[in-house]
């Protein structure tokens, strides 16, 4: 009987998890990178006796697949992507190979516009706290199919991005969260709105009667789009405007957690996590929580000691009275808006990148409200000095991390912030966002 051929497209870290996994379960596989592959994913194909191609695709190779899995960072309008559907063989992502090989397990899936990886991670340390027996996968960072393919768990937590969501077939979630839809990657959609909201409600396309869907119910974009669906799972919305029956709501300074029987409640002031946005968040993860069963005390317990993630949010140093923080991770304007809305103190902001056609706008009442001066970072920073020139007294442009932290140093007075979210990809000066905020960082240590 001749073997399935499963042809996978990028040799990254969900290209590789995929590779292996397919391996294991008997597959042919076949990886091809059209760049070069890094030397630690190259050894893992190797040392797993997988065929491989790095630098090119070899059309003949890759068109006699039996199904393809797209790697998330490859887009529809790649020469040989469209080859590929040209052809009419099957496309997935590696979410839902990982599926495919998930046994028993259950799998909580976290998407949204911003905050997904800070809610992942924390549904992550509740699950922790609570003694399950679980993972953190996606696109957080590690493949879900190598983690089913050499140590599975009981359970998954999975950040899961639109672009995973786009090619899933029968991947269905025990529990689906959905946290908001704001218009990002647009040019992956074709800059219609409506296909990237498709795409993001795809996460409960196979949910049952047996599943649950938490969603917030104070973003127009997801209500707008639930009165044209009949759902057919079980809703658990969550607010911060009015009470809910079922799901979750905060009144006053108190989060209210309803799930069947079981209530939840304690004092906002005991989040970890601070900021409206973070509000939302940790309501997400309880409601999240809560639906596996996980004991209120617990809940309570990782919701209070919850560290947040490396370059979201994250506190760096004080100097001289200045605090300085690091939220490289907000590369679009909604994220940096969020960290905005989240200052008490007068700010001085660090912006600028490669821009993904940013609006603003958004942004400029907070800037107004909030921000003292503006510190440019990026080698084309005329749409912001457009923007804010108006609205903040002092803008200065600069080309480096080290010299953003030097000179927002001295812009700053005791008793100030100085905030790294660019609002921005990175890849003008850096590798990735990461790399940004690890420069930050290290420009920060040495003042």
């Amino acid at each position: 009987m001749k073997k399935h051929r499963l042809v996978i497209l990028g040799g990254g870290e969900s290209g590789v998890g995929a590779a292996l996994l397919g391996k294991q379960k008997g597959y042919e596989i076949f990886l091809s990178d059209g760049g070069p592959i890094k030397p630690k994913y190259e050894k893992e194909l190797i040392d797993n006796q997988i065929d491989f191609e790095s630098a090119q695709h070899s059309l003949d190779l890759i068109l006699n697949a039996d199904e393809v899995m797209k790697s998330p960072g490859i887009p529809e309008k790649n020469e040989v992507v469209k080859a590929i559907r040209a052809k009419g063989i099957p496309v997935i992502s590696e979410v839902e190979l990982a599926y495919r090989f998930k046994g028993d397990s259950k799998i909580v899936a976290i998407t949204g516009s911003n905050g997904k990886s800070t809610t992942t991670a924390l549904i992550f340390h509740i699950c922790q706290t609570a003694g399950l027996d679980c993972a953190l996968v996606g696109n957080i960072g590690y493949s879900f199919a190598k983690q089913v393919a050499e140590d599975p768990k009981a359970l998954y937590v999975a950040e899961i991005s639109s672009f995973q969501l786009d090619d899933i077939k029968d991947f269905r979630p025990d529990v689906s969260v959905l946290l908001n839809i704001t218009e990002d990657h647009l040019d992956r959609y074709e800059y219609k709105f409506e296909n990237y909201i498709n795409s993001k409600f795809k996460i409960i396309q196979n949910q049952t009667m047996n599943d649950y869907f938490i969603y917030c119910e104070d973003d127009e974009v997801i209500m707008e789009k639930l009165r044209l669906l009949t759902i057919h799972t079980n809703p658990l919305p969550f607010s911060m405007k009015h009470e809910v029956k079922k799901g979750g709501y905060i009144k006053g300074d108190q989060m209210m957690l309803r799930i069947q029987e079981e209530r939840v409640s304690m004092s906002i002031y005991d989040f970890a996590l601070k900021g409206k946005h973070n509000n939302y968040n940790t309501m997400a993860a309880g409601i999240a929580a809560t639906t596996l069963g996980i004991r209120k005390e617990k809940i309570r317990e990782a919701v209070k000691n919850f560290h947040s993630l490396e370059h979201r949010m994250e506190f760096v140093a004080m100097v001289r009275g200045v605090e300085f923080i690091n939220d490289s991770k907000a590369t679009n304007v909604n994220s940096t808006w969020y960290a905005l809305e989240s200052m008490t103190k007068p700010t001085v902001l660090i912006l600028g990148g490669t821009d993904k056609g940013n609006d603003y706008s958004l942004i400029a009442d907070l800037v107004k409200d909030k921000v003292k001066a503006i510190v440019c970072m990026g080698l084309d920073n005329s749409k912001i000095l457009e923007a804010f020139k108006d609205v903040v007294p002092v803008i200065v442009e600069t080309d480096s991390a080290k010299k953003a932290v030097n000179t927002s140093f001295k812009l700053a007075a005791k008793g100030d912030v100085v905030l790294l979210s660019p609002a921005c990809a990175s890849f003008d000066l850096f590798k990735n966002y990461e790399d940004r905020g690890s420069q930050f960082k290290d420009a920060v240590k040495e003042l």
